[in-house]
This record gives structure tokens, sequence and C-alpha cells, in this order.
């Protein structure tokens, strides 16, 4: 068992390695220009996943929400819709496990807010009714996810696409990336409260059509 493991360490920490050479940081350049279009804004980002993505969305809103916060001035909003598990329960018990995200949008989510999934194979289908809600809803969509980025890529307007079939891969580097985000986040928004300066253009970010999806 020893030498097994001597052996399956070190080849899956290449294949990290090799996997954190492709990742496409385009997008999320891009992904941190949505997030901080919301702070600048006053908007909130809600955060949801299932399983492993669901412990990601709860961290990465602690982070977004405490970790940037400035001595003084504006705060970012961030919720991960994955933290109320009587409500969770609720809307899976008396309705379907594919309604707990979107309708907890329909009570929250405003125009301009951003939704944010996080989903390893992109293809749950309690996220893609929680993006395509939010789309018609007139929030912006924004998606971590990995594989070929599954039918939510579709649906974001920006989709970090972790190029790997290992699900632990995928999962380890959507970590790396939410902190590399909130690292930056947390920076800028420093730097704007600090200076008063406008904000950053870190990437172009396609532009929303409105009401692209009916329900």
């Amino acid at each position: 068992m020893s030498t097994l493991i001597t052996f399956d360490v070190p080849s899956y920490l290449e294949q990290l390695s090799a996997t954190i050479q492709k990742l496409p940081i385009a997008a999320i350049d891009n992904l941190i220009k949505v997030f901080l279009q919301a702070y600048d804004r006053g908007r909130t980002i809600f955060l949801f996943g299932n399983g492993g993505s669901a412990s990601l969305a709860s961290h990465m809103a602690c982070d977004l929400g405490k970790g940037t916060a400035p001595g003084a001035g504006r705060r970012l909003r961030a919720m991960a819709l994955t933290d109320n598990i009587a409500l969770i329960t609720a809307w899976a018990n008396d309705t379907r496990y594919e309604n707990v995200f979107s309708e907890q949008l329909e009570n929250l989510l405003q125009p301009g807010d951003v939704a944010c999934a996080i989903s390893a194979s992109g293809n749950s289908p309690n996220i893609l009714a929680a993006l395509k809600f939010a789309r018609r809803a007139g929030a912006a969509t924004a998606g971590i996810t990995g594989f070929q980025g599954g039918k939510m890529k579709e649906l974001c307007d920006v989709c970090v696409v972790v190029p790997s079939k290992n699900m632990q891969i995928i999962e380890d580097l959507h970590l790396s990336i939410s902190h590399s985000v909130f690292r930056v986040l947390r920076h800028e928004i420093q730097e704007m409260n600090r200076t008063g300066a406008a904000l950053p253009l870190i990437g172009p970010v396609p532009a929303q059509p409105p009401n692209r999806i009916s329900r």
C-alpha cells in the first residue's frame, strides 16, 4: 500500500500542477470585473453549488463579505444560498430539489445583482434553473466549472472552466481560483476606498442581452 500511495501522490500533484498552467486567466479576470462592478454599484453577489461546491460557495461568501471589508467605507455584499438548511430542505421537500436555489433567488435577486454558480460538471439541474431565473430577472450570471463547462457555460456571461476531467483536480483549482479572485478584489476595494479612484477595468465582459431565456 505504501508503494501505491507514494506513486499516486506525486502523479496527482503533477497533474494538478500541469492543469494550473492551463487555467483561463482572461476568464478569471473577467469574473473579477463582474464582481467589482457589483461592488461599485452596490449590488449583491449570490453564490451557490452542490456538495463540495456548496462548501466553496459558503467559503467564498465569507472571503468576499468579510475578507474584503475595508477599515472604513462601503463593503462588498455577498451571500451563499447554501447556508440556510431549513430553507433548502423545505423547497426540496415541498417542491423539487431542482428549485432550491432558484426559489431563493425569486425572494432576493434584484436587477444588476450577480448569480454565481459553482459546479464541477456544469450540469446540475438546480444550478441551471437558478441561472435561467437570474437571466430573466436581469442579473449578471457567472460560473466556475470544469470538464467542458457543461450546460451552464451557455447560461453564464462569464464562465471560468478548469480544463480537466478529474473531479478532485477541478475542485482543488476552484478553491485556488476563489482565493485568487478574493485577493485581487480585496486589493482593488481597499485602493478604491483609500483613493476614491474609479472602477478599474480588468477586461472585456460580454454584454448581456435582456430576456434571452423563458421559463
